[in-house]
C-alpha cells in the first residue's frame, strides 16, 4: 500500500471540533481530584441510601433495652443510642432522609425559580420589576430562618420541610436565571433567531435556557448542600423528618443530652452531614471549572 493510499490525520482543528464539549467537560472534571473525591462520596452515600435495606445490619428503629448507649463493638460498629437502636444502621437510613430532601427542595426552588427568573430577563419591563422585587423581599430574610418559619407553618414533617426549603432556595434561581438570561439575550444568535421570525417562548427555552444550564447546574449542586444542612437544622428543631424514623438532624438533637456519656452519638451523624456537604462542594466548585467554556 502506497503513502497517497493512507488516510490522512486529522488536523488540530478537526479533532478539537470531533471532540464535544461533553467529553471536554468531562476529562477537566476529572483532571481535579477534589472533585473526583467528592463524586466518588456523594456516590457512596446514594448507594447507600438506594441499598439501606440490604446493607444496614439492624433495623433502624428497633429498640433494645440491653443496649442503650453501648460504645462501638463488633456487633455495633457505631455503637447505639439512647433507645438501644443501632446506630450505624440509622445513619445509613438518615441519609435517604437528607439526600431525598436536598434534590426534592433544589427540584422545587428550580421549577419555580429558573421559568419566573427567564420571564423576568427576558420579558422585561414591569414584570421584570414585579418578579425582582418580590425576589429582594425573599432574599432579604436569611435562608434558613425563612425555612424554618415555612416549616412550622406548614408542620412538622420531611414532605413540608422540603416544600418550606424549596420555596426558602427559589430566589437564588431567580435572581441568578435572570441575570444570565440579561446577559445571553444580547449575544448575535439570539438576534439571528429573533430575526428570523421565532417567537419568543421559542428563543427562550430552545436558545437562551440551554445556554444557561452549566451555570444552573453548578448553583443546584451547592444548593443542594445549603439543603441538606437545612433540612438537619429542621430536623434537630423537630420541625423535619419526624421519630422515629432516622435523620441526621434528629439524631444530633437525641445525641445533644449525652455528649459526655455516649460522645459517638453525636460523631456519626455529625460526621455524616460534614462529608456529604464538604464533597457536595468539591464537587460543584468542579462542576464550575469543568463547564467554562474558558477552560480547556
Amino acid at each position: 500500500m502506497t503513502d497517497a493510499a493512507l488516510p490522512a490525520a486529522p488536523s488540530a482543528t478537526q479533532a478539537y471540533e470531533l471532540d464535544s464539549p461533553a467529553r471536554r467537560a468531562r476529562r477537566r472534571l476529572f483532571k481535579r481530584k477534589a472533585a473526583v473525591f467528592g463524586l466518588v462520596v456523594i456516590t457512596m452515600f446514594i448507594a447507600l441510601a438506594v441499598l439501606a435495606p440490604i446493607v444496614v445490619p439492624y433495623d433502624p428503629i428497633a429498640t433494645s433495652w440491653s443496649l442503650v448507649r453501648k460504645p462501638p463493638t463488633a456487633a455495633h460498629w457505631f455503637g447505639t443510642d439512647e433507645l438501644g437502636r443501632d446506630i450505624l444502621s440509622r445513619v445509613v437510613y438518615g441519609a435517604r432522609a437528607s439526600l431525598l430532601a436536598g434534590l426534592i427542595s433544589v427540584a422545587i426552588a428550580l421549577g419555580i425559580g429558573v421559568p419566573l427568573g427567564l420571564l423576568a430577563g427576558y420579558r422585561g419591563g414591569f414584570t421584570d420589576a414585579l418578579i425582582s422585587r418580590i425576589t429582594d423581599a425573599m432574599l432579604a430574610c436569611p435562608f434558613l430562618i425563612l425555612a424554618i418559619a415555612l416549616a412550622a407553618f406548614l408542620g412538622p414533617s420531611l414532605g413540608n420541610a422540603m416544600i418550606a426549603i424549596g420555596i426558602s432556595a427559589t430566589p437564588i434561581f431567580i435572581r441568578l436565571t435572570r441575570g444570565q438570561v440579561l446577559s445571553v439575550k444580547a449575544e448575535d444568535y439570539v438576534e439571528a433567531a429573533r430575526a428570523l421570525g421565532n417567537p419568543p417562548w421559542r428563543i427562550a427555552f430552545s436558545h437562551i435556557l440551554p445556554n444557561i444550564l452549566p451555570s444552573l447546574l453548578v448553583q443546584a449542586t451547592l444548593s443542594i448542600a445549603a439543603a441538606i444542612i437545612a433540612e438537619a437544622a429542621l430536623s434537630f428543631l423537630g420541625l423535619g423528618q419526624q421519630p422515629p424514623a432516622p435523620s441526621w438532624g434528629s439524631m444530633l438533637n437525641a445525641a445533644q443530652r449525652f455528649l459526655t456519656q455516649a460522645p459517638w452519638m453525636a460523631i456519626w451523624p455529625g460526621l455524616a452531614i460534614f462529608l456529604v456537604v464538604l464533597s457536595l462542594n468539591l464537587l460543584g466548585d468542579g462542576l464550575r471549572d469543568a463547564l467554562d467554556p474558558r477552560q480547556r
